[in-house]
């Protein structure tokens, strides 16, 4: 066993040794390993940066009720009783101003892009006041807050940095009426950064809503208070509600995207690994050729075929592993942080957020790096040991 692990530690040395020698085929190698690696971390960081957005927007003491059958607020329509009754049941927590629920209505404006000028579904949602109370991460951070009972509306920062017209001060033509931009809130980088805000009460006539919302967000006494909140909606005959924690809600509202990203993400990666791995096996064999009178030398001098298989295939792993890793390192300094905006199918409005390049994200690019170099070393590693040591060494 020693003298085996001796003669793959001696091979793969002489191995690395002469790399300087087929610099081209080892750097082509050793870029489109990068380059692969780099396109499969930049993609799913997209599914990371959405999922997270989605995922810390919930709170575990939040409920989120819509009608029943409702897969989303696009789909749902509650009235004014239908809010009373909610108010009404228990393990709901209470402010200054009584219970914390918050009914709110869910439009969908246009507004053009930064970058492209092209037109997106922006979000814009009508509140009442306990809204602030319920969302507790909305801090306003320029302007001010909009006064209740007036056409004016705050907007989220990262709404502002991907469209137009959203700047403090601007007007906004959204249903029949005109609205001034008064302030601007963080939401500790959550969805309501991605919306619009105005008072329910105003927004209802401009879209002819009545006295209807979409959705009502409750604040929970606790977490725990959930299911007794839950069981008395569900339960009351004059209620036809569908009740959520807020966790719950958003996470079924990645899906569909996270799904389709996810995806598109392995099928490039599957196919740019083909790529790689026929530049892995074009690097070995180039290299088990250029090293045929040595490998047929080292194999009369009593090297077996086994050790000559292990030392090539961990030279294609060393090549892959570097590859991968530079790819790695540049998809972090190229993707992470970085702000743009997608499409939420469940609402059909634009959702901002940012790319997400996390450390298992750069620990999943480099073992794929590694499995598409063994794949591409393995053929030229059985070619090397399968060599007659009478024919390698007339080479």
């Amino acid at each position: 066993m020693l003298r085996w692990l001796s003669q793959i530690t001696t091979l793969t040395a002489f191995n690395l040794k002469t790399v300087p020698q087929r610099l081209g085929s080892v750097t082509a190698s050793l870029v489109g390993m990068a380059g692969v690696v780099g396109v499969l971390i930049g993609v799913l960081s997209i599914d990371q940066g959405f999922r997270r957005t989605l995922a810390t927007t919930g709170a575990p003491d939040v409920a989120f009720v819509l009608r029943g059958g409702s897969d989303g607020e696009m789909t749902s329509i509650l009235a004014r009783d239908d809010v009373q009754l909610i108010a009404d049941a228990p393990g709901i927590a209470r402010g200054a101003a009584g219970a914390l629920v918050s009914p709110e209505l869910f439009v969908v404006i246009s507004l053009p892009k930064r970058t492209t000028g092209t037109d997106a579904n922006v979000p814009m949602r009508g509140v009442t006041p306990p809204a602030l109370g319920v969302n507790d991460k909305v801090k306003m951070v320029a302007g001010r807050m909009f006064a209740w009972g007036r056409n004016e509306v705050i907007v989220g920062r990262a709404a502002q940095g991907q469209f137009r017209g959203l700047d403090v001060g601007s007007t906004l033509q959204v249903g029949q009426n005109v609205w001034q931009v008064v302030g601007v809130f963080t939401a500790e980088g959550t969805l309501p950064e991605s919306e619009i805000w105005a008072d329910a009460a105003v927004l209802q006539p401009a879209y002819r809503r009545g006295t209807t919302y979409q959705s009502v967000k409750v604040k929970l006494a606790s977490a725990g208070s959930f299911a007794a909140f839950k069981d008395a909606l569900t339960s009351n005959p004059q209620l036809d509600v569908k009740v959520q924690r807020e966790t719950e809600f958003f996470a079924g509202q990645s899906e569909a995207l996270t799904g389709l990203v996810t995806s598109l993400g392995w099928i490039l990666g599957g196919l740019m690994g083909l790529g790689a791995i026929l530049g892995a096996l074009n690097t070995m064999y180039t290299a088990v050729a250029a090293r045929t009178r040595e490998i047929g030398t080292l194999r009369a001098l009593g090297f077996s075929g086994s050790p000559v298989v292990v030392s090539v295939i961990l030279e294609s792993l060393v090549v892959a592993a570097v590859g991968g890793t530079v790819g790695a390192l540049l998809a972090r300094l190229a993707f992470d942080g970085y702000q743009t905006a997608t499409m939420n199918w469940k609402s059909f409005s634009q959702v901002a957020f940012a790319f997400r390049v996390t450390p298992p994200l750069l620990v999943l690019g480099i073992v794929y790096a590694l499995i598409l170099g063994a794949i591409g070393g393995l053929l030229p590693a059985i070619r090397a040991a399968r060599l007659p040591v009478a024919n390698a060494l007339r080479e």
